[in-house]
């Protein structure tokens, strides 16, 4: 916003002690995401917040539950309409951040809403590549079950790496 006596948001207009008060009512609500304030969350939902808020860095309030490990502030904006796969600035999804956290439980509650476990996260680093590459064995079958589309030579070293043979995907390889 312009450092003008008044700003607009959707043709809205605002003086600067609204903005300031509304940049600070924003900043609250990426900080409850952050933290599990599961309760100040739905409150804020409830009166009408953006689901898929974000920060300066594109970081949605789903992507900061998920990427801090707040299975519980994950699936209450899961369920009020969150955008399962939308990306941050740096284009990495909260699936592909879980991945490289190791999060199995939030990495499956995502997969359950939609995420894709094949989408491109810049680099290479799609969810799946990230779990090959960090280790995170446990969500890497997670991932496959999900996925509907062949792995790649990368990926299959790495299920042969990590002795992963019995899931009816592996199979189907």
């Amino acid at each position: 916003m312009s450092k003008n006596t008044q700003g607009s948001i959707n043709n809205i207009s605002f003086t600067q002690e609204e903005e300031a008060k509304l940049m600070e009512l924003c900043q609250y609500a990426l900080d409850c995401a952050r933290h599990n304030d599961v309760e100040s969350l739905q409150t804020l939902l409830d009166a009408g917040l953006n689901v898929n808020l974000s920060n300066e860095s594109g970081n949605t309030l789903l992507m900061l539950a998920a990427y801090n490990g707040h299975f519980e502030a994950t699936e209450l904006l899961l369920k009020c309409g969150a955008l399962v796969d939308k990306k941050n600035d740096k284009n990495h999804t909260p699936l592909a951040g879980v991945c490289f956290k190791g999060y199995d439980d939030i990495a499956e509650l995502l997969l359950q809403y939609g995420a894709n476990p094949n989408g491109d996260g810049g680099m290479g680093l799609s969810p799946m590549n990230c779990a090959c590459f960090f280790g995170r064995k446990q969500i890497l079958k997670l991932l496959l079950q999900y996925s509907h589309t062949k792995p790649t030579f990368l990926q299959k070293l790495a299920l042969f790496f990590f002795n992963i043979k019995n899931t009816k995907r592996v199979r189907e390889m």
